[in-house]
């Protein structure tokens, strides 16, 4: 059985070699707003944060001019009451074209070791962030070379934008340019911090934010048993976590795979998207994908990188089974028996009073305020 491969990113694709000094993580602290049992993210020297280039990014978010055929918006995937997520299998691109990947929920994302469900190069927001624009396979916002410059000029002739533009980058006089979008909408990513749940209140060490079934589900879920926490451990519940302490020596992508699928009995999955073998052409990286984070996983149903999985019970059924059997169908195999999987998804048995008391674990997880902030939701909305 094959585990996680954990695989260590150098200094200069974003990890900090130093941490930012205390007067400055403590302007990242009151930006974010961060509580103290969350540490200060990892933020890239060439993009520092500002509350003037968050403030831009939230609007672009928002705004559909900054898609190609001016149809669609970064917020038509992601919606702030669904933390973020949208509640489809998988979305569908300005042009109408269908993607293959669900959208995920954004809830602290600036602390992902690695960007997307199956990518070792993307790590840093600003890297990402240019996918879903420039993307032509599938199309998303369908920015490319022959329409940028007139997606640049909707904001430049827009007096309200160049003014923000102009506050966000004052020591740039080049007008709006897409680096500066890109700046702009990761600072706002960075931004959407999620520290409100009652798991939240557990961590600041209110030992009564937990229900007695939410305690149980808590012990289940870092217990060897169920095993969850190898791939879901730490403050977002993910092991794909960096924030400005981590080094080379500790930078680590874990990637996983869950026996979703063994197409063909050799642990392939669908031809249409394998994770992280479509980028490294690696045989034995056919299925790995990055273990999201499970903060207001409650809201962000469907689940897993196709979203065929629609409620978090299924969810824990296929990891007790030790893995989803397709009976039929171009997909049929049984996960369970895949040979790529991980050696960490071996099965379990669980009552049904044990998984109800999981899912209420994972219910605690979720912030009511997350998505209703001003500063989260659209600025346009009357």
């Amino acid at each position: 059985m094959r585990r996680a491969i954990p695989l260590i990113a150098a200094i200069a694709l974003g990890c900090p070699r130093e941490g930012p000094e205390p007067d400055a993580q403590a302007e990242i602290r009151a930006l974010l707003g961060l509580p103290d049992h969350l540490e200060v993210p990892a933020v890239p020297d060439y993009n520092p944060l500002s509350a003037e280039k968050i403030e831009l990014g939230q609007r672009l978010f928002y705004d559909r001019r900054l898609s190609g055929n001016g149809t669609q918006a970064c917020a038509d995937c992601h919606f702030p009451d669904l933390a973020f997520s949208d509640a489809l299998d998988a979305p569908t691109g300005s042009t109408g074209e269908a993607l293959f990947r669900n959208s995920q929920g954004l809830a602290n994302v600036g602390w992902n070791a690695s960007l997307t469900w199956a990518s070792d190069v993307l790590l840093d927001l600003e890297d990402q962030i240019h996918v879903p624009i420039r993307s032509d396979n599938p199309i998303e916002l369908g920015v490319n070379d022959g329409n940028e410059a007139e997606v640049l000029a909707r904001f430049d002739a827009d007096p309200e934008y160049a003014q923000r533009f102009a506050e966000a980058f004052p020591e740039s006089d080049s007008g709006v340019t897409m680096n500066k979008v890109v700046f702009a909408l990761a600072s706002f990513v960075r931004s959407l911090v999620s520290s409100g749940s009652p798991y939240d209140q557990w961590l600041a060490g209110d030992r009564g934010a937990l229900t007695d079934q939410q305690k149980l589900g808590k012990s289940l879920f870092e217990g060897e048993r169920f095993e969850c926490f190898h791939c879901h451990s730490g403050v977002n519940a993910t092991v794909s976590y960096r924030d400005w302490r981590t080094t080379e020596d500790t930078y680590q992508m874990p990637f996983f795979n869950n026996g979703l699928y063994n197409v063909g009995g050799d642990g392939s999955y669908p031809a249409l998207d394998q994770g992280l073998y479509n980028t490294t052409l690696d045989p034995d990286h056919r299925g790995l994908f990055r273990p999201q984070g499970l903060r207001n996983v409650a809201v962000t149903a469907p689940y897993m990188h196709d979203g065929s999985l629609a409620t978090l019970r299924d969810v824990l059924e296929h990891y007790a089974r030790g893995g989803t059997l397709t009976e039929s169908g171009p997909n049929a195999g049984d996960g369970r028996l895949s040979p790529l999987k991980s050696g960490l998804i071996r099965g379990f048995e669980a009552t049904d009073e044990e998984i109800d008391a999981v899912i209420a674990f994972l219910e605690s997880m979720t912030d009511p305020t997350f998505g209703t902030l001003p500063a989260h939701t659209d600025p346009f909305a009357e």
